[in-house]
């Protein structure tokens, strides 16, 4: 299927280049000026989501020509195809459906009634947690969770588990294991009673490298410890997986199994089985309103204008920066502690899925895709990279994520934090001159505001679904593939070859070099 569509032949495209020009002479701060209306304009009020986008280097024209660009690429195409489940990761062979993981009422119903199944099964197995049902091997309940898994069977569990610990379960401890480097999981099992530890083993293909030598290193430590002589069929291990077979092969009880599907990508994959210890950590009934705050960026993307569709426009304003002004970074600044995976989690979702260099035809592209996503949260962020963001030359477009009210902060201390975030966002904008060279403030520096009403598992799961949705818009009009990741198995394939052949004639003479010397032993 050849789509025959290419972004940089869009006549709207070549418009925003030429508009592209005269925006670096403009200032963000007269088009507040020329405008009253601006903040109005250009803010979306998505349910307990506001999003303040009026700070941006986005003149009305340039705003017209954007959703001009968007009407006429693949966008609303591509979306309606997602969601009734077609094959749009066209590599892969595959349909898109996590938007289907939140949705009781989808259209097909035997994929409807596998995913209710699952998430039964899920929410029962994470009840009987809970609630001490659910024993060790020696009749201990469970105090320890430790969820061994990698990229989306790692990130997004544990970002959301620090994000909603308000409503985690007061016994239960949660701790995440993903690197293949063995310090990290043998230090925490110095520290736990094994009689009480449940492992949630989280691997789509059960195949993944960093998860079956992590596994392989707790079922030791179960076996040592408890005496157990076939550990991955006790108590103490459940198995989330796309390849339940490969996991009863292993040794996994089948009932201990939690089922996804290949349909489910990885990193959109915490609205499935693998999101298990999120249910764990927050309880089955948070656990659904996680699903339901998602759905509810589901139906406003599907169904609203694009002008005032938030996923659109950030996906536009992204677009902006990258492929126009040639801007190719975007920092994360969350003020809120408990949203410190945040950052992480936005760089996969955002680099995995759009770091590509070929679009969905496979022909190269002749413009910029992903760009580079990193960040931390204030006000640590001011006391380690804001330094550049005002003064350097390395013009970075910065979000902005605050909480309207926290349960868990005092009042006077939180209204501390958010008045630093709204501070640092006119800092950025307006500036400051001055005669001294070393204290002028140049200004006219982007930024977009997101503002959550609370932390809930509602409000959480809808502002993932706005990003989830933004990174398919910007993909669908870069004509790229969002859902696949190629990209990550050449080294795989190195890393097998050097472990078991060392280094060949296939490979360069400075990795010859290494090799040999980290293999050498020095007295």
């Amino acid at each position: 299927m050849k789509t025959q569509y290419k972004a940089s032949a869009n006549r709207h495209w070549k418009k925003l280049d030429k508009l592209s020009k005269s925006a670096s002479t403009d200032t963000i701060e007269n088009y507040f000026l020329k405008d009253t209306e601006r903040v109005s304009k250009y803010s979306i009020a998505l349910k307990e989501l506001y999003v303040d986008f009026s700070k941006n280097l986005i003149s009305d024209e340039i705003f017209r020509e954007l959703n001009y660009l968007a009407a006429t690429s693949p966008l609303l195409e591509r979306r309606d195809s997602m969601f009734k489940g077609e094959l749009i990761n066209l590599s892969e062979c595959r349909s898109v459906l996590h938007t289907a993981l939140r949705d009781p009422a989808f259209q097909d119903k035997n994929i409807s009634e596998q995913i209710a199944t699952q998430l039964d099964k899920v929410t029962k197995i994470a009840g009987q947690v809970r609630s001490g049902e659910w024993i060790g091997s020696q009749g201990q309940i469970i105090n320890n969770i430790v969820n061994i898994g990698i990229g989306g069977s790692d990130i997004g569990p544990k970002m959301a588990c620090e994000a909603l610990k308000e409503f985690a379960h007061p016994r239960l401890k949660l701790y995440f294991i993903s690197n293949l480097d063995d310090e990290p999981i043998r230090s925490l099992l110095n520290r736990l009673d094994p009689r009480s530890t449940l492992f949630v083993i989280s691997s789509k293909t059960f195949t993944t490298q960093e998860t079956i030598i992590n596994t392989q290193v707790a079922v030791d430590w179960i076996e040592e410890k408890l005496g157990i002589t076939d550990p991955l069929n006790s108590p103490h291990f459940v198995a989330i997986t796309a390849s339940p077979k490969l996991a009863i092969k292993h040794g996994v009880a089948p009932d201990q199994i939690l089922e996804f599907w290949e349909w489910v990508g990885g990193r959109f994959s915490l609205w499935s089985s693998a999101g298990f210890a999120i249910c764990l950590c927050i309880g089955p009934d948070n656990f659904r309103r996680f699903l339901a705050g998602a759905k509810k960026a589901d139906e406003h993307f599907q169904h609203t204008p694009l002008k005032e569709n938030l996923p659109v426009q950030l996906a536009l304003i992204s677009i902006w920066y990258n492929n126009f002004l040639h801007v190719q970074s975007n920092a994360i600044v969350p003020y809120c502690e408990r949203l410190s995976h945040l950052p992480s989690f936005l760089q996969q979702l955002e680099m995995e899925s759009n770091g590509k260099r070929v679009d969905i035809d496979g022909l190269p592209i002749d413009y910029d895709s992903a760009s580079v996503t990193w960040g931390q949260t204030g006000t640590n962020a001011q006391h380690a990279f804001f330094q550049m963001l005002h003064q350097g030359t390395c013009y970075v477009p910065v979000d902005f994520i605050g909480i309207a009210k926290d349960s868990l902060s005092e009042a006077k201390q939180h209204r501390m934090l958010l008045a630093n975030m709204l501070a640092q966002g006119a800092a950025l904008m307006s500036g400051s001159h001055h005669d001294d060279s070393f204290r002028d403030y140049p200004g006219n520096r982007p930024s977009t505001t997101f503002i959550l009403d609370e932390l809930t598992p509602e409000t959480l799961g809808l502002f993932i679904s706005v990003h989830e949705h933004r990174v398919f818009c910007e993909g669908a009009i870069w004509n790229i593939n969002s859902f696949d990741q190629w990209g990550v198995e050449l080294g795989k394939q190195l890393t097998l070859e050097l472990l078991e052949k060392g280094v060949t004639p296939t490979f360069d003479a400075s990795t010859s070099s290494l090799f040999k010397r980290l293999n050498t032993t020095v007295d």
